[in-house]
């Protein structure tokens, strides 16, 4: 059920590229990452999301906008870095110097160049895009990806920006009465949820030739309005 003030009376406004992560460790059975909104969020306030966000200027002159949105997003919200220097991922170590780059005032861009690394965008496996339904306020045109944690990091969420994180299976994300999930949150974990192998499941996203896009409608019930597709 969506909030009256979510829809929007006039025109539809232009969806906003944004980039959103689902970070996988483990292989078989494999986790996924959620973090937690806090409850006065823009979007999806007080429910269990990916990692992501959308495209800022910053992100542009590293190849593809999206990609490196989505390698920023979830440096900024969980501290894991997709980035390398030559072949080797970004350890420990890098992804604390970048935060202390960046805490300084200086960009996450500023920080990877000062640092010689490179934002790691063929690690980004792009499997579903979803955009936001017509009549709603705020719009996204969210390109979901998946990615490996990186050996030797540590999720260490971004005060502010997540209140609570969680590694679950979709299965158990899917089935707990305490995760609350949106619409397209549920509908991505129902999709990724009969791969039981990681390999399996990046191995189908890579032989995907064209990417669906999803775009749910809106329905105004005798309750309110509610997402369907």
């Amino acid at each position: 059920m969506l909030p009256s003030g979510a829809i929007n009376e006039g025109p539809p406004v232009t969806p906003r590229p944004s980039a959103t992560v689902l970070l996988v460790r483990g292989r078989d059975p494999w986790e996924l990452l959620l973090v937690h909104r806090p409850g006065g969020s823009d979007f999806a306030a007080g429910a269990y999301v990916f990692p992501g966000g959308t495209v800022h200027a910053g992100d542009m002159g590293w190849g593809d906008e999206i990609q490196m949105a989505a390698v920023r997003e979830v440096f900024e919200e969980v501290g894991i870095l997709l980035a390398r220097r030559g072949r080797r991922f970004a350890r420990q170590a890098e992804t604390d110097a970048v935060r202390s780059i960046v805490e300084v005032g200086k960009s996450f861009g500023e920080a990877l160049r000062e640092l010689r690394l490179e934002p790691a965008l063929d690690s980004l496996v792009m499997f579903a895009r979803w955009v936001t339904p017509l009549q709603l306020r705020r719009r996204f045109d969210a390109r979901f990806f998946l990615a490996r944690l990186p050996s030797g990091q540590d999720v260490r969420p971004q005060e502010g920006e997540v209140t609570d994180w969680l590694w679950t299976t979709p299965a158990h994300a899917l089935t707990n009465p305490d995760i609350t999930l949106v619409y397209a949150t549920r509908s991505v974990l129902e999709s990724v949820a009969r791969d039981k192998d990681a390999a399996k499941l990046f191995s189908r996203a890579r032989r995907l030739k064209e990417v669906p896009t999803v775009q749910p409608t809106m329905i105004h019930t005798e309750t309110g309005w509610e997402i369907s597709h």
